[in-house]
């Protein structure tokens, strides 16, 4: 009977794994089938490298999109990937019991948070702020990425915060059996053993900021052009899709799937960029 149990465990755990690779595979298809016949028709480095999008006049250009997503990501990531991974080392390390299940709580409850309300706090706090601080019209780039920061945040503490708990305290101990302090136990053995996490974590912040799209939509200013600083107003891929997919018809709506292949893509290059430089440090 047992024998019969574990058999059936196996088949059923195999069956939800096979259920998830097809449902890649079909999206790919989907994609692919539908995004690439567009591409030709307008031609590869029209559509990548284009600087104009105007689909009334039959011209896809993408290229200030895939700057704006490109620089939005990358603010975000100076703003949380530090906050995110001291955050993470404070909670493991060094924070009081008494305030633990407090912060905890915060930052779960961070994670649960839908991005609509994120653009929300963001159009009536962070816009009228960097108006008034920075000039311009607080609808930027970097608006965007600093709500996009925050909204990575959880992503990063939570994987971060669990590489650092796993990390054997025989390192920590090890570190102090030198002669080292709390501090630099924690920075120079256990947070090193922990990188490997770590750096899973900021993988899955990154994809949380490329896929991001509510959020950005009501605070970047969706303009479809090249910004000049990080006070101009900037369209992401993601936000170029929703923005005109509701009236999109015929080849406008194509090039649009084609911007999802470029997204995907684009996405797919950074994990596997990432992965390569994970090895090579191992």
């Amino acid at each position: 009977m047992k024998h019969i149990k574990e058999k059936a465990m196996k088949m059923l755990f195999f069956l939800a794994a096979c259920v998830s690779i097809a449902a890649v595979i079909l999206i790919c298809i989907f994609l692919f089938a539908s995004g690439v016949p567009a591409i030709r028709e307008i031609g590869i480095f029209q559509f990548l490298l284009g600087t104009k999008w105007k689909p009334a006049n039959n011209l896809y250009g993408i290229f200030p999109m895939i700057v704006g997503s490109f620089y939005v990501t990358a603010g975000a990531l100076l703003i949380g990937v530090p906050v995110g991974i001291l955050t993470a080392v404070f909670l493991a390390r060094f924070c009081p019991k008494s305030i633990y299940a407090f912060l905890k709580s915060a930052i779960n409850l961070m994670a649960g948070i839908p991005s609509v309300v994120y653009g929300f706090f963001g159009l009536v706090v962070l816009v009228p702020l960097v108006r008034e601080i920075w000039g311009g019209r607080g609808m930027s780039v970097l608006t965007a990425s600093v709500l996009l920061g925050l909204m990575i945040l959880p992503t990063i503490i939570s994987v971060s915060e669990s590489s650092i708990r796993a990390v054997p305290e025989s390192y920590y101990e090890g570190g102090l059996a030198l002669g080292a302090s709390h501090e630099r136990s924690v920075f120079f053995t256990v947070l090193p053993a922990a990188k490997s996490g770590i750096f899973a974590g900021v993988v899955l912040g990154i994809g949380r900021a490329v896929g991001e799209t509510m959020a950005v939509i009501m605070v970047a200013g969706n303009q479809a052009v090249i910004p000049d600083s990080m006070l101009s107003g900037v369209r992401t891929l993601t936000t170029n899709i929703v923005l005109e997919m509701g009236y999109s018809t015929d080849l406008h709506r194509e090039a649009l799937i084609a911007v999802a292949v470029v997204l995907f893509v684009f996405i797919l290059m950074i994990n596997l960029s990432l992965s390569l430089l994970k090895r090579r440090e191992k």
